[in-house]
């Protein structure tokens, strides 16, 4: 049976077809068609499947993994793709020793966003601090400052770093993958004022322990996690003036005594003319409702932008929410109710009716509403066979997992499990037919290569040159899932590139002389280096466009735009990022002839990459904070030298379409 070609979207499908083997039908390494054994008729389920035994151990390795390690191939080949699925939805029964002790030289990840505040506030709160006191700054409160701004920053880094790590060394490779895709569907954005202080608790506490359990219990952790109640501004959001709230059912006050303690307040009130400014700053942040989070809790948290509710429904999940918080406000703290600002008079939402009088009960139950909605169901069901089959998922399959989840009252490893073992998943077409982020990519590269994980941030600044800053989506709804929007002219540039700097040693943790391919095949012909690397990295399988450019070492991608030599970076990001390189530019950069600004930059990154490593955490979270301030790839890893042989053949081929797929 011939191998059907991968459907793509026009975009990629245009930008594949300018390097010359967007569409060709994979070939083996020999240049015969892939026709090993079908996987064995254990089931009906799997004597149906399309893809061949040998694609289906690469297809889970691709999708529930980021990609596969040395020896992967032949452990999942062993043990048997149906019985590794199974064992990677049980995350908690693998032991993931390695892993946990690598994550646990990060010590702010252990940390609350109350700890990390207290232990690094922000530079305007030691500021305000410091003008309290009254006075002029000293020379040493400057040096303070300064010295804890940038420390504020530090588990930024830190965090962004252990993601990648874990991607690349953890054994529960599929608890991993769901850790990407929801904190990718529960967006939140580091750069948004004090959000970055509530990340690592949101990681480690809300998003974790959750990802292949139930909905509605993720649902919950994200409602009162500091860091969503932060970033949408549900914190903030009390009754609006005049409606009824939940004071009266607080326990009676002294008329006399709050008598004296308002005229306590306005007193010192009156001799702090800087502590009244705040207070009433407060008041007009504190004045009334904020709907931010109930509209993308319906929108892209649960029902989908059609999933059947109204602008009214927003503003009475609105008024249901008032009162959720943060214990300690923008000082941190966990989940509270304040039942004094909660607007307690009766609401409808999407239909139902909710009581007067309820306190935080009622909050919880609209989010069982939400959760066990059918819009619900069908949404998060499209998201993840988007996730995990193709970027326009079939029908069928996402009734068949949409009833899965309305079954198992939102079972999450049961829908994925519906998904992973269906037959279009094992589709033929399903085969490479997505594109991987550019989280995907760095993470799929490392494991390929048997790169050592890296404790420094500069694999995860990769990551966020490549045009995916880890937490770096300011709007709620997160990094696009489709291929698409990850692939234009400048994209495929870089892509090439970081495959070419990751062969001859520019990424940290991967050293070509200790990839176990290299020394087998050091010595034999390039005919027989590129059917090893093929066979490594492809499973044998690869265009015949894509074998030419191995066994020639010329790029006609590269040619096209301007590169004098395959084996140099060939153009600026920026420029090309933005579809406007010029050929001169091309092969300036190919011959190191950089202009004075990117050479100052260039070696501005060197610097930081001789820094220590506590420096550069703080200087990779302000860039997380502000990724447009951030470098580009091109300065990240610096010309290469001329690269032949057996580099050169590694390096075009991490760049190679079929590698940029899963």
């Amino acid at each position: 049976m011939s191998i059907l070609r991968p459907s793509f979207p026009p975009v990629l499908a245009l930008c594949l077809a300018t390097l010359g083997c967007a569409t060709t039908a994979p070939q083996s390494s020999a240049g015969s068609s892939a026709s090993a054994n079908r996987a064995p008729a254990s089931s009906a389920a799997s004597a149906a499947r399309e893809q061949t035994a040998d694609q289906q151990v690469h297809h889970v390795l691709n999708r529930l993994a980021f990609g596969a390690r040395p020896g992967d191939v032949e452990a999942v080949r062993a043990m048997g793709v149906d019985a590794w699925i199974d064992r990677q939805l049980y995350p908690e029964r693998i032991p993931d020793a390695a892993s946990e002790q690598f994550v646990a030289r990060f010590a702010s990840l252990g940390k609350t966003g109350e700890q990390l505040l207290a232990d690094a506030p922000p530079p305007a709160a030691i500021l305000a601090q410091l003008q309290r006191r009254g006075g002029n700054m000293t020379a040493a409160d400057s040096a303070k400052l300064r010295e804890q701004g940038r420390q504020s920053y530090a588990f930024l880094g830190e965090l962004a770093s252990s993601r990648v790590a874990r991607a690349v060394i953890s054994e529960r490779q599929l608890n991993e993958v769901m850790v990407d895709f929801w904190e990718n569907h529960f967006n939140v954005f580091a750069g948004k004022d004090r959000t970055r202080y509530f990340l690592p608790e949101y990681d480690a506490q809300t998003i974790r322990p959750h990802a292949l359990g139930t909905f509605r219990e993720l649902l919950g952790a994200v409602a009162k996690s500091p860091a969503m109640l932060y970033y949408l501004d549900n914190w903030q959001s009390v009754a609006d003036s005049g409606r009824p709230t939940l004071r009266a059912a607080q326990r009676p006050v002294n008329a006399r005594q709050a008598a004296r303690r308002a005229a306590a307040v306005q007193q010192r009130l009156a001799q702090n003319p800087q502590a009244q400014q705040l207070a009433q700053q407060l008041a007009q942040r504190r004045r009334g409702l904020n709907e931010n989070y109930a509209r993308e809790l319906m929108e892209l948290h649960t029902l989908g932008v059609d999933g059947g509710y109204t602008q009214q429904d927003v503003i009475e999940v609105a008024r249901a929410l008032t009162g959720w918080t943060i214990s300690r406000g923008a000082q941190g703290g966990g989940f509270a109710f304040r039942g004094e600002v909660h607007d307690a008079s009766a609401k409808t939402i999407l239909g139902k009716s909710f009581a007067a009088n309820k306190g935080v009960e009622e909050g919880e139950a609209v989010l069982d509403l939400l959760a066990s909605h059918p819009s619900t169901a069908k949404f998060i069901a499209t998201k993840l066979a988007r996730r995990f089959v193709s970027d326009t998922p079939p029908a069928a399959l996402v009734e068949r997992a949409t009833a899965t989840f309305r079954r198992t009252n939102g079972d999450i490893r049961a829908v994925v499990r519906t998904i992973v073992t269906s037959p279009e998943f094992f589709a033929s077409a399903s085969y490479r037919a997505k594109v991987k982020s550019p989280f995907e990519l760095v993470a799929s590269t490392m494991r390929a290569m048997n790169a050592q994980p890296d404790a420094t941030p500069r694999t995860s600044q990769l990551v966020s040159r490549l045009g995916q800053p880890i937490f770096g989506h300011q709007a709620p709804n997160g990094y696009p899932e489709t291929g698409d929007a990850w692939m234009n002219t400048g994209a495929i540039l870089n892509r090439i590139n970081f495959g070419l700097a990751a062969a001859s040693g520019r990424v940290p943790g991967i050293k070509l002389a200790a990839w176990p391919l290299t020394a087998e095949l050091a010595k034999t012909s390039r005919e027989a280096q590129v059917d090893g690397v093929i066979k490594e990295l492809f499973g044998g399988a690869v265009s015949t466009d894509t074998r030419q450019v191995l066994l020639t070492g010329t790029n006609p991608f590269l040619q096209q735009h301007g590169g004098a030599n395959d084996s140099l970076l060939v153009a600026d990001d920026d420029a090309a990022m933005m579809g406007g390189m010029a050929s001169g530019m091309a092969s300036g950069m190919a011959s190191g002839d950089m202009t004075a600004s990117a050479r100052k930059q260039a070696a501005s990154e060197r610097r930081a990459a001789r820094a220590p490593v506590a420096q550069q955490q703080q200087a990779a979270g302000r860039e997380a904070v502000r990724p447009e301030r951030g470098g580009t790839l091109t300065q990240s890893i610096g010309s290469l030298p001329q690269l032949t042989g057996f580099v050169q053949i590694v390096g075009l081929a991490l760049g190679a379409p079929e590698f940029q797929r899963r």
